[in-house]
C-alpha cells in the first residue's frame, strides 16, 4: 500500500516495473513522460521499465509477478481465453499499428497474392494471422519465417512480406527509397485496439490502489506526451536509447498520433462493446472459444454505484416501524412496564431518525439521481434533488409531472414495454426484489434538450400500501455515448480524410450493386493512383503529404454527384463508386473531370505542389458480377494506366494482356 514512511516525512516508494513490448522507443512515449514529469513519484511509486526482446514474453513476465504492468497487443484476449489471469488497464492506441507490408516486384498487388508467398511473422501478431484468415488465407497457404526485424531481409528480397508496424518500417524503407505495398487489417474490417496496458488479476486484487494511481500517472504521462512530442523525443535519446535516429522517432510520434486519436478519444478509454467485437473475430475464425466471456478481463476505475446497502437500510427500517408497533401494543397491554418501555420506544425513533437522516443525506449529496416510481400509476413518489442537475427540473417539478413528460418518446415506449411486462410478475412474486435492470434510455431536460443516461431499477412491494414500486439510479452517460458514437465513426471512416474506409466503401458497393441488379442499371468503380506522391513525402515530410491527401480528397468530392461516393482504401490509393452511371463513356468523363481537377497544382503549407493521377475504371454488370470482379479489374486498369504513362484513364477490357 501506499504509506508516509514515519521518520523524515518521506515517501515509502512503492517499487514497480513496467514491461515494454519492444525496445525504447516513442511507442512508450506516455510512461516516460509520466516518469520524468513526476507523476508517478507524486503516486507514490518508483517505476522501472523492462525493455522487450525477441523472443521475451510480457504476459509471462507480468503473471509471475518479474513485472506488475505490461504493455500488449488485442492478443490479450488469447491469453486469457489460454487461463493467463490478465487485466486490461486502459487502452492506449484506438488503431492497431500491425499491418502487413509487402514487396510488390514480386507480383503482391493485393492481400490475394500473399498466398505461396513468403512471410515473416511475429508471435503476437495474431490479429495479422486473424486479416488473413478472413481473406481466405491459412498458414498452410504461405511460407512462415521468423521475423528478424532486419528490414533489409524485404528490401534484399529474402522474404516477399512482413508483419509490421506502419509507425516503424515504413521510416525504414522510406529512407532507403525501397517501393512497398502496405495492407492493413482495418481493410478487412478487422480494427482492433493496440497497445493496451494490463496487469495480472492478483496484483490487481493485492495492489488495488497502486494499480489505480499507476493507470492514473501513466494517462496522465500520455496527455503530457502527445503534447510534447519533441520534449519526449530529447528525453528518449537523452536518457533511454541513441540507437534510433531523432527523424524516425518524430516520424514514429507522427504516425501514433493517428492510432491513438487523442483529439477525439480520452487516452485509456475502452469500450467493452468493441472488445466483444474483437473477441468475436477470434471467435469466428476458429482463435477463440465461443463461450469467451470479457468479464474480468477489462478494468473499471469508476465501478457502478452498489446500491445494495440502500435497499437493506430501507429493510432495517421497516423493520424499525414493526418494532415500534410491537413495543406500543406491548405497551397498551402492559401497564407494569410502561416506563421501560417508553424507553425503549424512544429509543428505537432516534435509531429510526438517524438512519432516515443518513439515507436522506446520502441521496442529495450523491451526482447520480435516485428515484422511485408507484409503477402503477407510472409517476415519481420521490426524486433526489440531484435530478436539477441532470435535467434541470426542481425534484417538485418532476413529482408533479408524469413519466412521459420526463422521457424522450422512444425511450417511454421502451419502458412502458418492461413496465407492463414485468409488474404482473412483480405481483406475483415470480421477479424477486434483487433482481436488477439495467436500461439506457434518453430524459428530458428543462432547456429543452435531452440527456442519454443509464439507469439500474428493480421492482419491489411498498411495505405499507402494498403497492409494487420501482427503485432506481440514473448516471449521465452523455460523454461516454459521445466517445463510443466517434470509435464508430472512426472504424467506418479514414482518420485522415473523414472519407469511407475500405470497410464501409465495400458495404455501400454492395448496396449499390443490390440496387443495380434490382433496377437492371449499370454502376462504375474507379480505382485512383496518385502520380509522383512518393517524392512529395520523402521531399517535405509526412505531415506535408497528409496535408496534400486531404486536399486530394476535397478536389474528388467536387467532382461527385451527390450519389457518388469516394472512400481511401490505402495510402496514396483512393476509389470512386458511380451508381446509375448509364454508359462506359458517362464514368470515364466523370473519372476524366477528377484526374484534370487533380492536375491543377496545390499550394501546401506555402508550396506549390504538382501531382497527377491514374484511374482504372470497371464497369457492371460488363466487367464483373459482384464486388471482388469490380474491384479485380478496375485495379487492373488503373496499373495499365500507370504501365503506359501515367496521368491517364483507362478502362478495363478483357483483351488487355496481363503486365
Amino acid at each position: 500500500m501506499l504509506w508516509l514512511c514515519a521518520s523524515g516525512g518521506a515517501w515509502a516508494m512503492e517499487t514497480v516495473t513496467l514491461k515494454l513490448k519492444w525496445s525504447h522507443s516513442f511507442q512508450f512515449a506516455g510512461y516516460y513522460a509520466a516518469k520524468a514529469q513526476g507523476y508517478y513519484r507524486d503516486a507514490g511509486l518508483d517505476v522501472h521499465f523492462s525493455e522487450g526482446n525477441p523472443g521475451d514474453d510480457a504476459v509471462a513476465d507480468v503473471i509471475s509477478g518479474r513485472a506488475q504492468f505490461g504493455s500488449g497487443s488485442s492478443s490479450l484476449l488469447l491469453n486469457r481465453t489460454a487461463h493467463a489471469p490478465v487485466v486490461v488497464l486502459a487502452v492506449i492506441f484506438q488503431h492497431s499499428p500491425y499491418v502487413l507490408i509487402a514487396n510488390p516486384a514480386n507480383g503482391i498487388r493485393n492481400i490475394h497474392d500473399l498466398a505461396g508467398k513468403r512471410i515473416m511473422v511475429e508471435p503476437l501478431a495474431e490479429e495479422l494471422e486473424a486479416y488473413l484468415l478472413r481473406e481466405g488465407i491459412s498458414p498452410k497457404d504461405y511460407r512462415q519465417i521468423p521475423l528478424s526485424h532486419d528490414i533489409r531481409d524485404l528490401t534484399e528480397n529474402r522474404t516477399d512480406a512482413i508483419f509490421a508496424y506502419n509507425s516503424v518500417q515504413p521510416f525504414y524503407l522510406d529512407q532507403a527509397g525501397f517501393e512497398y505495398r502496405i495492407f492493413s487489417p482495418r481493410a478487412a474490417g478487422i480494427d482492433f485496439y493496440g497497445d493496451n496496458l494490463f496487469t495480472s488479476e492478483y496484483y490487481l486484487n493485492s495492489h488495488p490502489q497502486e494499480a489505480k494511481a499507476f493507470r492514473e500517472a501513466s494517462l496522465k504521462g500520455w496527455d503530457y506526451a502527445m503534447a510534447h512530442p519533441d520534449e519526449i523525443i530529447d528525453l528518449i535519446l537523452r536518457e533511454y536509447s541513441q540507437q534510433q535516429p531523432r527523424e524516425k522517432l518524430q516520424f514514429e510520434a507522427r504516425e501514433m498520433r493517428n492510432l491513438i486519436q487523442p483529439e477525439h478519444v480520452d487516452i485509456g478509454y475502452m469500450y467493452p462493446g468493441r472488445w466483444q467485437h474483437i473477441a468475436s473475430v477470434y471467435t469466428e475464425l476458429g482463435m477463440l472459444s465461443d463461450d469467451f466471456s470479457i468479464e474480468g478481463f477489462l478494468y473499471d476505475p469508476n465501478p457502478k454505484v452498489d446500491l445494495t446497502w440502500l435497499y437493506y437500510s430501507l429493510l432495517i427500517s421497516l423493520g424499525g416501524v414493526i418494532v415500534l408497533g410491537g413495543f406500543a401494543s406491548f405497551i397498551h397491554t402492559t401497564n407494569r412496564r410502561l416506563k421501560i418501555s417508553l424507553a425503549e420506544l424512544n429509543e428505537a425513533k432516534i435509531q429510526l431518525d438517524i438512519s432516515h437522516q443518513k439515507y436522506q443525506t446520502l441521496t442529495e449529496s450523491m451526482r447520480d439521481v435516485v428515484w422511485i416510481i408507484d409503477a402503477e400509476s407510472r409517476r415519481f413518489t420521490y426524486i433526489s434533488p440531484s435530478v436539477q442537475g441532470l435535467r434541470g427540473y426542481m425534484p417538485e417539478e418532476v413529482l408533479a409531472a408524469s413519466l412521459a413528460d420526463s422521457l424522450m418518446p422512444e425511450s417511454f415506449a421502451r419502458v412502458q414495454e418492461g413496465i407492463a411486462e414485468r409488474l404482473p410478475k412483480a405481483r406475483s412474486g415470480e421477479l424477486k426484489e434483487d433482481q436488477y435492470f439495467t436500461h439506457e434510455l434518453e430524459q428530458r431536460c428543462k432547456n429543452g434538450g435531452s440527456v442519454w443516461t443509464e439507469v439500474i431499477l428493480h421492482y419491489c412491494r411498498n411495505p405499507q400500501s402494498g403497492r409494487i414500486e420501482i427503485r432506481g439510479v440514473s448516471r449521465d452517460i452523455s460523454e461516454r455515448r459521445l466517445a463510443e458514437e466517434k470509435i464508430r465513426h472512426m472504424a467506418q471512416h479514414d482518420s485522415l480524410t473523414s472519407l469511407p474506409n475500405r470497410m464501409l466503401f465495400s458495404e455501400l458497393t454492395e448496396r449499390a450493386l443490390a440496387s443495380a441488379r434490382r433496377e437492371q442499371t449499370r454502376l462504375a468503380l474507379v480505382f485512383v493512383d496518385l502520380d509522383k506522391f512518393k517524392p512529395v513525402n520523402d521531399t517535405y515530410g509526412h505531415g506535408v503529404g497528409d496535408l496534400l491527401l486531404k486536399e486530394v480528397a476535397i478536389r474528388i468530392r467536387q467532382c461527385l454527384r451527390d450519389s457518388d461516393t469516394v472512400g481511401r482504401i490505402g495510402g496514396d490509393e483512393f476509389v470512386m463508386l458511380l451508381p446509375q452511371v448509364g454508359s462506359a463513356e458517362n464514368a470515364l468523363v466523370i473519372a476524366n473531370k477528377v484526374r484534370e481537377t487533380l492536375n491543377r497544382p496545390f499550394l501546401i503549407s506555402g508550396k506549390t505542389l504538382a501531382i497527377s493521377s491514374s484511374m482504372g475504371v470497371a464497369l457492371y454488370p460488363e466487367h464483373g458480377a459482384n464486388q471482388i470482379d469490380l474491384e479485380a479489374h478496375a485495379d487492373f486498369a488503373m496499373y495499365h494506366a500507370k504501365a503506359s504513362g501515367r496521368n491517364q484513364v483507362s478502362l478495363f477490357s478483357p483483351n488487355t494482356p496481363q503486365q
